[in-house]
């Protein structure tokens, strides 16, 4: 099994927090996006990954690192290709054209989910999808009696149906996937402008394949910051708090559910619900709940709440509640 995992763009939804950081790699409770998507994709899988493709733009070597890392851990060979153009999601994946054999799930990196389901490898595909209250915005598919995909429509103007993609597949052909991914590329086959992934599945279905749903329970979503502050939430009510016990706590509480590194110096503060706070990082005399910071930073004095703080920001407030979004070589005085 291989899991391929585009991820070129930028995020520019999530700035300044993404000016630095690749998406992906921005942490929530405690890991970087990336890394609980893997991981979640790999507990549906049951079964060995044996590799991870990773398609990303030009990102610098440090990151190209964090990512071999990621897929190490998982006892996956890590691989980089790269997408140097912004074509469209089916010119994303035939970057990776050479992981693109047997089975393969491909899965957007912006997105995380919790799913009970295992994974039917007999299938000829998999399409995680989402129950959703207003689909209009999203990708949807109609299923038939036979509880299979019947159509994709993209952002459907009336109703046809409320189980949104949420940007996650799985294809039992990689080499069958790739030539069809080739064959919109070689005939110059658009959709806005772009080469589409759903072109080719469309075009898959026609010549026989059956591509059937996966139902996730929760899907969230790291588009932008209050998405990613919610997401972070649910993570941790999800896996729960994890506290280090090596990071020093002086006439501080800790409101569970949160994730505390094992080098962060808290003092006088009241931390909690719903924080994650990285590595390096030095509080004091502050009172935070709802908040993601990323690690080696100081914070002074802050009453915080509905926040985003990024790498190497200092921040000494005036005990103002308020929410903030500081991006990385931040300094608030």
């Amino acid at each position: 099994m291989k899991i391929i995992v585009p991820m070129a763009g930028r995020g520019s939804r999530l700035r300044p927090h993404t000016l630095i950081t690749p998406k992906p790699l921005v942490c929530v409770a405690g890991k970087p996006i990336v890394q609980h998507l893997v991981e979640e994709i790999v507990t549906v899988c049951n079964e060995k990954v044996d590799e991870i493709a990773f398609i990303i733009g030009d990102f610098g070597k440090e990151i190209e690192d964090s990512l071999c890392n990621i897929a190490l851990k998982l006892d996956a060979k890590p691989k980089i290709y790269y997408q140097t153009q912004p074509l469209g999601t089916a010119h994303a994946i035939l970057c990776a054209r050479n992981s693109l054999k047997g089975n393969c799930v491909v899965a957007f990196a912006d997105t995380l989910f919790k799913a009970k389901f295992k994974l039917d490898k007999l299938k000829d595909g998999i399409i995680w999808v989402s129950k959703i209250d207003d689909p209009s915005s999203f990708g949807v598919v109609q299923l038939d009696i036979n509880n299979n995909i019947s159509a994709f429509i993209e952002k459907p103007e009336k109703f046809v149906s409320d189980l949104a993609i949420i940007g996650i597949y799985y294809f039992n052909d990689g080499e069958y996937l790739r030539e069809e991914l080739q064959f919109l590329i070689d005939n110059n086959i658009k959709e806005k402008g772009e080469y589409q992934l759903t072109n080719a599945l469309e075009n898959m279905q026609k010549k026989g394949k059956v591509f059937s749903p996966g139902r996730v329970q929760e899907w969230l979503d790291c588009g932008n910051k209050t998405a990613t502050i919610h997401t972070n939430q649910r993570v941790l009510v999800n896996k729960g708090s994890y506290i280090s016990k090596k990071a020093k706590l002086k006439n501080s509480k800790i409101i569970e559910p949160c994730y505390i590194s094992s080098s962060a110096n808290i003092k006088n503060s009241v931390i909690g619900p719903y924080v994650s706070i990285g590595p390096n990082t030095e509080i004091e005399n502050c009172k935070i709940k709802n908040t993601i910071l990323q690690g080696d930073s100081t914070i002074l004095n802050a009453k915080i709440y509905n926040s985003m703080i990024g790498r190497h920001v200092f921040y000494n407030s005036n005990n103002t509640k308020q929410t903030v979004s500081l991006g990385d070589y931040t300094e608030v005085k």
